[in-house]
């Protein structure tokens, strides 16, 4: 059983005709007092809340109450329901124990897509936790690699939560497999048959950001010579992927929360609203409440990412994965290099197995790699990692300066930037400081020169 409760009438009359037809038996309440008896006489599955039950509107009626029903059955996951203007009570709720809120008017197919999510999410789990092998009979995991205890945390929450359409925040250091995780969010859900579409959005600038992802009209602005279909409606019915969500910028945070709120959008150049049916998975390297008490990233647009937070260990974190990880990389580049006999040395392994690894799996594969290109023996040992490890910034020697004239300034900036990227081992952020560049920035020039890089 649902229980509704707010003070007008016409809200209690359609919310229960809407959720009886949707299966749900549903009672309705109208104030604290009754609400409270309610819960005392049985605890209802979910809890549909109004925030404002005096002509005062200060939500503080609400917030009371919401304790008080935490209080007397904190099993029982409360949605809260606001309107837009008061997204910051929402905000408050969300802190003080909601699950959910959604804005009103609500959207009845979002509003009911929120409560089997949330339902969901309070289905009961294993009293014993499945293993890598029961993980796996279960689930599509298959790119993923390891088998330790922080992994398989990982995993199982990843399992338990891809069959809802609850917004998921991927958080860990650069190089741990966030879109791979992502990716098996996407594959293990409903939405499997339906489009995967991945987002950079440190490579975007907040100039662009409306037409790269809402699409424009021609004509909708200067150098508007055709139309353009936006991420959100090139993934609409599927997932969509918003990797380095730390780096946007506040102004695109805002229209970003927007669509994310209502589930609408607007094109540019074209004032009809148009409807979205989709997944948000988010991924960040960066600790976004820290960023929300620096006031650089939006309080609410943070909680409505994080309805569910999954974090990816470091490397470092579980070392008995490496040589596992090392297997598998080799055995990629068997059939890529079109060498069968390619293997990693018992000895390498433990090597491989020693290091610190700052650059996490990006760092080790390209280890492994340049490991097999320049290794003239089949079996590769600590030798063929030694020489080729990473060292302290400044450690190699850097290329002359060509002679005056014989090279553009655009040709020197794009060869330092390469040279960067092959001195970090690929971590985007170690190069964007090195060279003095924020992160969007150096993904604009990475894009310019055609330098390949993957997150």
């Amino acid at each position: 059983m649902l229980l509704i409760v707010d003070d007008d009438l016409a809200v209690r009359v359609s919310l229960h005709l809407l959720l009886k037809q949707a299966g749900y038996p549903a009672q309705a309440v109208s104030g604290p007092a009754e609400a409270l008896a309610a819960v005392q006489a049985a605890a209802p599955q979910l809890i549909l809340l109004d925030m404002n039950f005096t002509a005062a509107t200060t939500g503080a009626d609400g917030l009371a109450l919401l304790g008080q029903l935490k209080a007397l059955a904190p099993q029982v996951p409360v949605v809260l329901l606001t309107g837009w203007g008061s997204i910051a009570l929402a905000v408050a709720g969300m802190k003080a124990g909601a699950a959910e809120f959604v804005t009103k008017p609500w959207q009845n197919e979002t509003l009911l897509q929120t409560i089997g999510t949330v339902l969901q999410l309070q289905a009961p789990t294993e009293a014993a936790p499945p293993g890598r092998q029961a993980l796996d009979r279960q689930f599509a995991l298959g790119s993923i690699v390891g088998d330790d205890p922080r992994l398989l945390a990982v995993l199982r929450q990843v399992g338990q939560v891809a069959a809802t359409d609850a917004s998921v925040l991927i958080e860990g250091e650069s190089g741990t497999g966030k879109e791979l995780i992502a990716e098996a969010l996407h594959q293990n859900s409903p939405r499997r048959a339906q489009p995967f579409v991945k987002v950079n959005l440190g490579g975007i600038s907040s100039s662009l950001f409306e037409s790269e992802l809402f699409g424009h009209r021609r004509g909708a602005f200067t150098d508007a010579r055709a139309d353009r279909v936006g991420r959100f409606e090139l993934a609409n019915g599927g997932t969509i992927f918003l990797d380095e969500i730390g780096e946007l910028e506040l102004a695109s945070q805002v229209k970003l929360l927007r669509v994310l709120q209502d589930r609408t959008y607007e094109v540019l150049g074209d004032s009809r609203p148009r409807r979205l049916d989709i997944r948000v998975v988010a991924a960040t390297n960066k600790n976004l409440a820290e960023l929300v008490a620096q006031g650089r990233f939006r309080e609410d647009l943070f909680y409505r990412l994080n309805l569910i937070t999954l974090h990816l260990p470091a490397l470092r974190e579980r070392p008995d994965d490496i040589p596992r990880l090392a297997q598998h990389f080799v055995r990629q580049l068997q059939a890529t290099y079109h060498r069968p006999g390619l293997r990693l040395g018992t000895a390498a392994a433990h090597y491989l197995q020693a290091q610190t690894l700052p650059g996490n799996i990006r760092e080790l594969k390209n280890l492994v790699e340049r490991a097999v290109l320049t290794s003239p023996h089949d079996e590769l040992t600590p030798a063929d990692f030694q020489a080729r490890h990473l060292g302290p910034p400044g450690a190699t020697a850097e290329a002359a300066l060509p002679p005056p004239g014989t090279m553009t300034l655009e040709a020197l900036e794009e060869q330092a930037i390469r040279q960067s990227v092959a001195h970090y081992r690929g971590n985007l952020s170690q190069v964007a400081r090195a060279l003095g560049l924020s992160r969007g920035a150096l993904y604009r020039r990475l894009d310019k020169f055609g330098i390949p890089y993957n997150e």
